[in-house]
């Protein structure tokens, strides 16, 4: 069984009270690894049947990130370097998973990995992260929960992932 990460209220990747987002679910599927499932709907695409690529971006940046970000510890970081490889075409409509794996950890620097796949296993786009901490002396003393973060949807039903992709 996949654990669920927390989301955010108003985050636009993960944020479930905002409604211009995309409102992704993200779940620890192995130490340093991060999956999601998800469908874009046609709001996001960049010219007929294909996501934009500032969408593509911003899922490959959320999940890069979220690598780090594991149940026991609670890493918020900041993306210094993002490199993008658009490999095809990156569907509307379709299920696409969504993956990031950590690759390095080191006291304040770290990198990943993140992927996109089609629903045929196609890999679509990757990402590689540099990322750096937010100092800890910029959110020691924020209460997450009271600005939005670590929140699940108490009301909706959580998806499993899906096997098939």
């Amino acid at each position: 069984m996949h654990k669920l990460q927390p989301n955010s209220r108003h985050c636009f990747v993960c944020g479930l009270a905002n409604p211009n987002g995309l409102q992704l679910r993200f779940y620890e599927t192995g130490p340093g690894e991060v999956s999601a499932d998800y469908t874009v709907p046609d709001h996001f695409q960049g010219y007929p049947g294909v996501v934009h690529g500032g969408i593509v971006t911003a899922m490959l940046d959320e999940v890069t990130g979220r690598a780090h970000m594991h149940s026991e510890q609670t890493r918020f970081m900041y993306t210094a370097k993002l490199e993008i490889r658009f490999r095809k075409n990156v569907p509307i409509g379709e299920p696409l998973r969504v993956v990031g794996q950590v690759e390095k950890s080191k006291t304040r620097l770290a990198s990943s990995i993140g992927k996109i796949y089609g629903p045929d296993g196609d890999l679509l786009a990757e990402a590689k992260a540099l990322l750096v901490n937010i100092p800890e002396d910029a959110i020691k003393d924020v209460d997450l929960e009271a600005l939005g973060w670590k929140v699940y949807d108490e009301g909706a039903e959580i998806q499993e992932l899906s096997e098939d992709l």
